[in-house]
């Protein structure tokens, strides 16, 4: 198995882990990983390996392999490190920290248009989320306004465990109509965006965010799709980001 550090701690950048496998296609399985594992919507982490003797290659992407374990698949051409060699692993932070700040933003979002989410996606550059939602909005600059106070108010963005069962008793947790959150182990990590005497949302995820919703910034709306007779597609940017 490998330890999830990325969910210990999310603004972990390096750590040190030992090579468990290595694929014949450039993917590398460690002990532990702070890189987080394309899933849920978010986006795989990228970053650079390095081991003794001044070896390293950069990471392109982190999927799952079929056990659930993250893999980071190495750029071809660059020398590989073989089992049970000592890396370092960086991350790519500049892009990892706007995965976290997206993320948040979307659960904000759900919050904000509080209808069943059918389908979602996290890159670097924007995020979006599809709902179950017949009739366009009528002013998008209004739902951009409510996203933006409720990221202003700078809530505290924590997790808690339930058991599977907690989750099963309570399934109005669950707001992703076509993904359903990691279930098997026992448990089931619920992330919380409010304060002690208020909850402002709070449903099953297992990716990485930001520690405080004044760390998102400002949001910006892009467009609202239709993507089907009942689907729309509602995208947001992150405005610090719209002129790099």
């Amino acid at each position: 198995m490998t330890k999830l550090l990325f969910r210990g701690d999310a603004y972990l950048r390096s750590a040190s882990a030992t090579v468990m496998a290595v694929s014949q296609h450039g993917g590398i399985v460690f002990d532990k990983s702070v890189f987080y594992p394309n899933s849920g919507g978010q986006a795989g982490d990228s970053g650079e390996i390095s081991w003794p003797d001044a070896n390293s290659c950069f990471i392109e992407n982190t999927v799952k392999t079929d056990d659930g374990l993250p893999m980071l698949i190495a750029s071809r051409g660059h020398a590989m490190p073989s089992v049970g060699t000592i890396c370092k692993q960086t991350l790519n932070w500049v892009k990892r920290y706007r995965h976290m700040r997206m993320h948040t933003a979307l659960h904000l979002l759900s919050v904000v248009i509080p209808l069943p989410v059918t389908g979602g996606q996290i890159t670097s550059e924007k995020g979006r989320l599809d709902f179950d939602m017949p009739d366009a909005p009528k002013d998008k600059k209004i739902l951009e306004d409510q996203l933006n106070d409720l990221i202003s108010k700078d809530y505290s963005v924590t997790e808690t465990w339930i058991s599977d069962d907690q989750l099963l008793q309570n399934p109005t947790l669950v707001k992703t109509m076509s993904v359903q959150p990691p279930m098997g182990t026992g448990k089931v990590r619920l992330v919380k965006i409010g304060n002690d005497s208020q909850t402002i949302d709070l449903q099953p995820c297992g990716g990485t965010h930001v520690r405080k919703t004044s760390e998102i910034g400002r949001i910006v709306f892009g467009k609202i799709e239709k993507k089907g007779r009942q689907n729309r597609r509602v995208s947001i940017k992150l405005a610090d980001e719209l002129n790099k």
